[in-house]
Protein backbone atom coordinates (compact mmCIF):
# COMPACT_ATOMS: atom_id res chain seq x y z
CA UNK A 1 0.00 0.00 0.00
CA UNK A 2 1.15 3.38 -0.79
CA UNK A 3 0.67 6.64 0.88
CA UNK A 4 1.06 9.96 -0.21
CA UNK A 5 1.06 12.70 1.98
CA UNK A 6 2.80 16.37 0.20
CA UNK A 7 5.97 15.54 -1.24
CA UNK A 8 7.07 12.35 0.49
CA UNK A 9 5.78 8.82 -0.45
CA UNK A 10 5.58 5.81 2.13
CA UNK A 11 5.23 2.53 1.45
CA UNK A 12 3.86 -0.11 3.68
CA UNK A 13 3.65 -4.20 3.58
CA UNK A 14 5.83 -7.02 3.31
CA UNK A 15 5.67 -7.98 -0.18
CA UNK A 16 8.09 -6.98 -3.41
CA UNK A 17 7.36 -3.65 -3.79
CA UNK A 18 8.07 -2.90 -0.32
CA UNK A 19 11.48 -4.29 -0.53
CA UNK A 20 11.85 -2.83 -3.86
CA UNK A 21 10.89 0.63 -1.98
CA UNK A 22 13.17 0.31 0.80
CA UNK A 23 16.08 -0.01 -1.91
CA UNK A 24 16.49 -3.77 -0.98
CA UNK A 25 16.33 -6.71 -3.16
CA UNK A 26 14.57 -9.86 -2.61
CA UNK A 27 16.48 -13.05 -2.33
CA UNK A 28 17.81 -14.16 -5.39
CA UNK A 29 17.69 -11.39 -7.19
CA UNK A 30 20.75 -10.46 -7.63
CA UNK A 31 21.94 -13.88 -8.69
CA UNK A 32 19.62 -13.92 -11.53
CA UNK A 33 20.63 -10.61 -12.55
CA UNK A 34 24.11 -11.79 -13.17
CA UNK A 35 23.05 -15.21 -14.14
CA UNK A 36 20.79 -13.39 -17.21
CA UNK A 37 23.72 -10.77 -17.71
CA UNK A 38 26.08 -13.80 -18.02
CA UNK A 39 23.46 -15.77 -20.51
CA UNK A 40 23.35 -12.28 -22.65
CA UNK A 41 27.08 -11.85 -22.99
CA UNK A 42 27.68 -15.60 -23.36
CA UNK A 43 24.53 -15.00 -27.07
CA UNK A 44 26.46 -11.95 -27.78
CA UNK A 45 29.81 -13.51 -27.53
CA UNK A 46 28.24 -16.35 -30.07
CA UNK A 47 26.65 -13.48 -32.94
CA UNK A 48 30.64 -11.43 -32.52
CA UNK A 49 32.66 -14.66 -32.53
CA UNK A 50 30.50 -16.08 -35.95
CA UNK A 51 30.85 -12.43 -37.40
CA UNK A 52 34.55 -12.73 -36.65
CA UNK A 53 35.43 -16.19 -37.96
CA UNK A 54 34.05 -15.81 -40.69
CA UNK A 55 35.41 -12.35 -41.59
CA UNK A 56 38.71 -13.58 -40.98
CA UNK A 57 38.51 -17.13 -41.23
CA UNK A 58 40.50 -17.94 -37.91
CA UNK A 59 39.58 -21.61 -38.77
CA UNK A 60 37.45 -22.44 -36.11
CA UNK A 61 34.29 -22.83 -38.45
CA UNK A 62 35.81 -20.44 -41.20
CA UNK A 63 39.32 -21.69 -42.94
CA UNK A 64 41.74 -18.65 -44.08
CA UNK A 65 40.79 -18.98 -47.88
CA UNK A 66 37.37 -18.93 -47.71
CA UNK A 67 37.15 -15.73 -44.88
CA UNK A 68 34.89 -12.86 -46.20
CA UNK A 69 38.29 -10.40 -46.46
CA UNK A 70 39.76 -12.88 -48.83
CA UNK A 71 36.41 -13.00 -51.39
CA UNK A 72 34.52 -15.78 -49.75
CA UNK A 73 31.28 -16.27 -48.72
CA UNK A 74 29.34 -16.33 -45.36
CA UNK A 75 26.47 -17.65 -46.55
CA UNK A 76 27.68 -20.19 -49.73
CA UNK A 77 28.39 -23.24 -48.09
CA UNK A 78 25.84 -23.51 -45.30
CA UNK A 79 22.98 -22.59 -48.04
CA UNK A 80 24.22 -24.50 -51.00
CA UNK A 81 25.25 -27.69 -48.94
CA UNK A 82 23.78 -27.74 -46.04
CA UNK A 83 20.18 -26.38 -46.23
CA UNK A 84 17.32 -29.10 -46.76
CA UNK A 85 14.05 -29.64 -46.11
CA UNK A 86 10.60 -27.44 -47.54
CA UNK A 87 13.04 -23.89 -47.38
CA UNK A 88 16.09 -25.88 -49.18
CA UNK A 89 15.28 -24.29 -52.46
CA UNK A 90 14.59 -20.70 -51.26
CA UNK A 91 17.64 -20.72 -49.48
CA UNK A 92 20.04 -22.50 -51.92
CA UNK A 93 18.46 -19.81 -54.00
CA UNK A 94 20.22 -16.87 -52.00
CA UNK A 95 23.47 -18.49 -51.06
CA UNK A 96 26.30 -16.20 -51.82
CA UNK A 97 24.55 -13.27 -52.97
CA UNK A 98 25.89 -10.16 -52.21
CA UNK A 99 22.78 -8.65 -50.25
CA UNK A 100 22.47 -12.05 -48.20
CA UNK A 101 26.26 -11.58 -47.06
CA UNK A 102 26.50 -8.29 -46.12
CA UNK A 103 22.93 -8.57 -44.49
CA UNK A 104 23.91 -11.28 -42.52
CA UNK A 105 27.60 -10.32 -41.14
CA UNK A 106 25.65 -6.93 -40.42
CA UNK A 107 23.34 -9.05 -38.11
CA UNK A 108 26.33 -10.81 -36.48
CA UNK A 109 27.74 -7.50 -35.88
CA UNK A 110 25.17 -5.80 -35.22
CA UNK A 111 23.29 -7.98 -32.64
CA UNK A 112 26.32 -9.31 -30.88
CA UNK A 113 27.92 -5.71 -29.96
CA UNK A 114 24.16 -4.74 -28.89
CA UNK A 115 24.18 -8.04 -26.78
CA UNK A 116 27.62 -7.71 -25.67
CA UNK A 117 27.02 -3.79 -24.47
CA UNK A 118 23.45 -4.64 -23.16
CA UNK A 119 22.32 -1.92 -25.55
CA UNK A 120 19.08 -1.90 -27.91
CA UNK A 121 18.02 -4.76 -26.57
CA UNK A 122 14.99 -4.85 -28.03
CA UNK A 123 15.87 -4.85 -31.32
CA UNK A 124 18.85 -6.78 -31.15
CA UNK A 125 15.92 -9.32 -29.71
CA UNK A 126 13.76 -9.50 -32.37
CA UNK A 127 16.66 -9.29 -35.06
CA UNK A 128 18.65 -11.99 -33.23
CA UNK A 129 15.12 -14.05 -32.97
CA UNK A 130 14.44 -13.77 -36.72
CA UNK A 131 17.62 -14.52 -37.69
CA UNK A 132 17.76 -17.95 -35.12
CA UNK A 133 14.22 -18.90 -36.41
CA UNK A 134 15.55 -18.70 -40.18
CA UNK A 135 18.96 -20.51 -39.48
CA UNK A 136 16.17 -23.06 -37.68
CA UNK A 137 14.27 -23.37 -40.59
CA UNK A 138 17.65 -23.90 -43.30
CA UNK A 139 17.68 -27.50 -42.12
CA UNK A 140 13.75 -29.12 -41.56
CA UNK A 141 13.40 -31.04 -39.31
CA UNK A 142 16.24 -30.74 -36.98
CA UNK A 143 18.49 -33.73 -37.16
CA UNK A 144 17.72 -34.72 -33.61
CA UNK A 145 14.02 -33.88 -32.43
CA UNK A 146 10.99 -33.53 -34.93
CA UNK A 147 10.88 -29.80 -34.55
CA UNK A 148 12.48 -28.49 -31.34
CA UNK A 149 16.49 -27.46 -31.30
CA UNK A 150 18.55 -24.80 -29.85
CA UNK A 151 17.93 -21.79 -32.33
CA UNK A 152 14.08 -21.75 -30.83
CA UNK A 153 15.47 -21.73 -27.52
CA UNK A 154 18.03 -19.25 -28.28
CA UNK A 155 15.18 -17.40 -29.73
CA UNK A 156 12.98 -17.44 -27.15
CA UNK A 157 15.85 -16.80 -24.44
CA UNK A 158 16.50 -13.33 -26.20
CA UNK A 159 12.63 -12.18 -26.04
CA UNK A 160 13.18 -13.15 -21.85
CA UNK A 161 16.56 -11.33 -21.38
CA UNK A 162 14.72 -7.88 -23.07
CA UNK A 163 11.97 -8.60 -20.73
CA UNK A 164 14.65 -8.85 -17.65
CA UNK A 165 15.97 -5.57 -18.47
CA UNK A 166 19.18 -8.14 -19.15
CA UNK A 167 21.27 -5.18 -20.66
CA UNK A 168 21.09 -3.32 -17.18
CA UNK A 169 23.32 -6.02 -15.33
CA UNK A 170 27.39 -5.75 -16.40
CA UNK A 171 26.12 -3.60 -19.21
CA UNK A 172 25.27 -0.30 -20.44
CA UNK A 173 21.14 -0.44 -20.84
CA UNK A 174 20.39 1.57 -17.65
CA UNK A 175 22.60 4.25 -19.18
CA UNK A 176 21.44 3.73 -22.97
CA UNK A 177 17.36 3.73 -21.51
CA UNK A 178 18.33 7.57 -20.10
CA UNK A 179 19.69 9.04 -23.36
CA UNK A 180 16.87 11.42 -24.69
CA UNK A 181 16.65 9.46 -28.17
CA UNK A 182 15.85 6.30 -26.25
CA UNK A 183 13.44 8.12 -24.40
CA UNK A 184 11.44 9.38 -27.39
CA UNK A 185 11.36 5.93 -29.17
CA UNK A 186 11.27 3.50 -26.26
CA UNK A 187 11.82 0.82 -28.92
CA UNK A 188 14.77 1.35 -28.87
CA UNK A 189 15.46 0.34 -25.32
Amino acid sequence: MTATTGRTTATTGTGRGAAEAAGRERPGTRAARFVFAAIRLALGWTFLWAFLDKTFGLGFATPAENAWVNGGSPTQGFLTFGATGPFAGLYQGIAGAAWADWLFMAGLAGIGTALMLGIGMRVAAVAGGLLYVMMWTVVLPPETNPFMDEHLIHAALLAGLTLVNAGDTLGLGRFWAGLPLVRRLPWLR
